[in-house]
C-alpha cells in the first residue's frame, strides 16, 4: 500500500483530501488509523472526495488515506451460498465471532473462508484453449447447487498444467494457463468483480418465459419473465416481505439473493431467523441451501447501504454466467434511495424533488437494466430476475422513487393498505398493477399451459374491472336497484376476489398453486359465470341462484382441490351443470 493523502476535512461519511494524490475514481481505500474502507467519488485539482463505508465517529484530520489500487469488487468463489454478508461483503457470522454483535470499525475478515478445503472436480486438461467464462472446476458448494469456477471473463490461454481432483482452498492454484504474450498464469476457484461493472453476457435474451411463482394473482394475472424486472410498492403492514419471503420460496428461480437495504434491525433479524428454518419444498434441503443473504440494517453505515444492491446483483450474475436462474429480493430500494439523499446532501449537489439527487432514475434504470436471460460467454444460459420492494412514505405512490421506478420495470405489483387492514392477501391491488410481460409470454402459457389461459386472465381481469364501476354505481343508489345480470357480475367478482386472487399462504394446497391448477380454477369460475348468464337471460332473478350454494362451492375449490387432484375438477363442472338443471327445472 501507498501512502496517498492526508485527511483535511470530514462530513459524516464523506472525507476530503487535499490536492489529487494520484487516486482513481472508483478505486477503494483504507481510510485512518483504523483503516476504515472506503471509496474515491470525486476528484479535481484541489481536493479528492471519498465516501466511507463505516462510521467515521473518531476520524480526524491529518490522518493518513492508504490506496489499494483496485475498485471497490467482491471475491467470487465457493462459500457464497448460504452465507450472510453485509453491504460490502464481509461475513456477519465471522465478524460476530470477532467483535460481537456490533460490527467494530476497522474490522477485518476475509469475504470467504479461505481454509475450508473443497472437493474439485477440474473440467479442464492440458492443451485446452480457454476463454473468459470457461468452466474449469466444479465444487459441489450445497446439496442444491453445483459451484461452477470460470475463467475471469478478461483472461484467455492455452492449459498447460492441471492440477488432480482432490481437496483444495479458493486460493490454492488447480490450473496454470499461458497468455497470448508468452506469460503463465495461475488459476484458483477465486475471483475478484468490481461491483458497479455489469459482468460481460455473449447475447440478451427476448422474455419468452415466466418466473412461475405459485401464486395465483403474480402467475395469473401479472406475470413476470425470467430475467424480468418488478417493483412491489407498498405502505407498512401491507405485505412486501411476506410477497418477498413467497417468491424466494416457490419461484422456480435456482438461487435467491435476498438484499435487506436499510430495513429495520428487528425486521432483518426476523428474516434471517426465518430463512435459516425454512425448508426448500422442491428438494427437501434447508432453502439456505440456495440462498445468499445481504443484511444492511438501517442503523449501518448509509454509504454501505448504497453499494449493498450492487454487491448483491453481482454475485447474483456470477451464479448467472454458470447457467443459473437467480431471483434478487431487494428490501427496499427507497432505503437505498434516502441513502443516495444524504450522501448527496453531504457532497452539497443540487437537489431535485423531495430532496433526492438528479441522477436517482439513472442510479435505479442502472440497477434494474442488469436483470435480463442472457447467453454466457461460456455457452449457458442464465437469468437474473429483479424483484425490488418499494417503501414511499404514506404508501403515496407519487413520490420520486416509486414514480421513477415504473420508468424501469415492466411489472408493477401495487400493495393496497385497504386489502391488508380485510386481511386480503396478497394485497395486490389489481386495477393499479400491471405487467407487460403478457403479450410476450402467451406464446409460452399456450403451448406450455393451455390455449385459453390468456383468454380466461383477460376475461377475469374484466370481470374485476366491471365490478370497480359498479361498486361506484351501488355506492350512490345501493345495489337493489341494479339489474340481474350486473348483481350477477358482483357476484361472480366475489367468487374470483375470493376464490382466486386471494390466496393463503399457510395452507398446504394453497400456499403453491400450479399453472395447470390456476388454468383448471379460471375455467370453472367462467363456466360458472357462462351457466348463470344463461339462466339470467331466461329472466331467472339473481335471488334464485344465490338460495343455492353454489357460489360459496366454487370459492372453496382452493381448499378442497389437492394441487395433485385435477380430475376433481370435472365434479365441479358436473355441479354446476346440475345447478342449472336444478334452476330450470324448478322455475319450468
Amino acid at each position: 500500500m501507498n501512502i496517498t493523502g492526508k485527511i483535511y476535512g470530514i462530513n459524516g461519511p464523506i472525507v476530503y483530501l487535499a490536492g489529487n494524490q494520484g487516486f482513481k475514481m472508483g478505486e477503494m481505500v483504507l481510510v485512518g488509523e483504523e483503516k476504515l474502507v472506503g471509496e474515491v467519488i470525486g476528484l479535481n485539482k484541489k481536493e479528492t472526495t471519498i465516501q466511507v463505508y463505516e462510521e467515521t465517529t473518531g476520524l480526524k484530520p491529518g490522518e493518513i488515506v492508504y490506496s489499494t489500487g483496485s475498485a471497490i469488487s467482491v471475491t467470487l468463489a465457493p462459500g457464497i451460498i448460504g452465507n450472510i454478508f453485509d453491504g460490502i461483503e464481509r461475513p456477519l457470522k465471522e465478524i460476530s465471532a470477532q467483535s460481537g454483535a456490533f460490527i467494530t470499525r476497522g474490522v477485518s475478515v476475509d469475504s470467504l473462508n479461505v481454509e475450508k478445503l473443497w472437493d474439485v472436480h477440474i473440467t479442464v486438461k492440458e492443451g485446452d484453449k480457454i476463454y473468459g467464462g470457461t468452466i474449469i472446476a466444479e465444487v459441489p458448494e450445497t446439496k442444491a447447487i453445483v459451484h461452477k469456477s470460470m475463467v475471469p471473463p478478461e483472461v484467455q490461454g492455452v492449459v498447460t498444467k492441471v492440477a488432480p481432483d482432490g481437496k483444495y482452498t479458493i486460493n490454492d492454484p488447480i490450473v496454470t494457463i499461458k497468455l497470448a504474450n508468452g506469460e503463465e498464469k495461475e488459476l484458483t476457484l477465486t475471483q475478484k468483480w468490481p461491483i458497479r461493472v455489469p459482468r460481460p453476457t455473449a447475447k440478451r435474451y427476448a422474455s419468452d418465459r415466466p418466473l412461475i411463482t405459485g401464486q395465483r394473482i403474480l402467475d395469473t394475472l401479472f406475470p413476470i419473465a425470467k430475467g424480468g424486472t418488478a417493483a412491489i410498492p407498498g405502505g407498512f403492514g401491507t405485505g412486501k416481505t411476506m410477497t418477498q419471503h413467497q417468491l424466494a420460496k416457490w419461484s422456480d428461480a435456482d438461487l435467491i439473493v435476498y438484499i435487506g437495504c436499510g430495513e429495520r434491525g428487528n425486521e432483518m433479524t426476523e428474516v434471517l431467523e426465518d430463512f435459516s428454518k425454512l425448508v426448500d419444498p422442491k428438494s427437501g434441503n434447508p432453502l439456505l441451501d440456495r440462498t445468499t443473504l445481504i443484511a444492511n440494517t438501517s442503523n449501518m453505515p448509509v454509504a454501505a447501504r448504497e453499494a449493498s444492491i450492487y454487491t448483491g446483483i453481482t454475485l447474483a450474475e456470477y451464479y448467472r454466467d454458470m447457467g443459473y436462474h437467480v431471483a434478487i429480493m431487494a428490501d427496499s430500494t427507497s432505503r437505498w434511495a434516502e441513502a443516495l439523499r444524504e450522501l448527496s446532501g453531504r457532497l452539497e449537489e443540487m437537489p431535485a424533488e423531495e430532496g433526492f439527487p438528479a441522477y436517482l432514475a439513472s442510479r435505479l434504470s442502472g440497477f434494474y437494466e442488469r436483470a435480463g436471460f442472457m447467453h454466457n460467454l461460456n455457452g449457458t444460459e442464465g437469468s437474473v430476475s429483479i424483484i425490488g420492494a418499494v417503501s414511499p412514505q404514506g404508501g403515496d405512490f407519487s413520490e420520486p422513487v416509486t414514480q421513477n421506478t415504473k420508468r424501469f420495470v415492466r411489472c408493477f405489483w401495487a400493495l393496497d393498505k385497504s386489502l391488508a387492514y380485510a386481511r386480503h392477501f396478497p394485497a395486490i391491488q389489481w386495477l393499479t398493477s400491471y405487467s407487460e410481460y403478457v403479450s410476450d409470454l402467451a406464446p409460452w402459457y399456450t403451448s406450455n399451459v393451455g390455449g385459453d389461459f390468456v383468454d380466461c386472465r383477460n376475461q377475469l381481469l374484466s370481470i374485476l374491472t366491471q365490478e370497480s364501476q359498479l361498486n361506484e354505481i351501488v355506492k350512490l343508489i345501493g345495489s337493489d336497484v341494479l339489474p340481474d345480470d350486473q348483481k350477477l357480475v358482483l357476484e361472480i367478482a366475489r367468487v374470483v376476489r375470493l376464490g382466486f386472487v386471494q390466496q393463503n399462504a399457510y395452507h398446504p394446497s394453497d400456499t403453491y398453486v400450479p399453472l395447470a391448477k390456476q388454468l383448471k380454477m379460471m375455467q370453472t369460475i367462467l363456466y360458472l359465470f357462462s351457466k348463470s348468464k344463461q339462466l339470467i337471460a331466461l329472466n331467472m332473478p339473481m335471488s334464485v341462484l344465490k338460495a343455492e350454494d353454489i357460489f360459496d362451492k366454487v370459492i372453496s375449490i382452493k381448499y378442497d382441490v389437492a394441487n395433485d387432484e385435477l380430475h376433481k375438477f370435472d365434479d365441479y363442472k358436473t355441479m354446476i351443470d346440475n345447478f342449472y338443471n336444478t334452476i330450470m327445472a324448478k322455475n319450468a
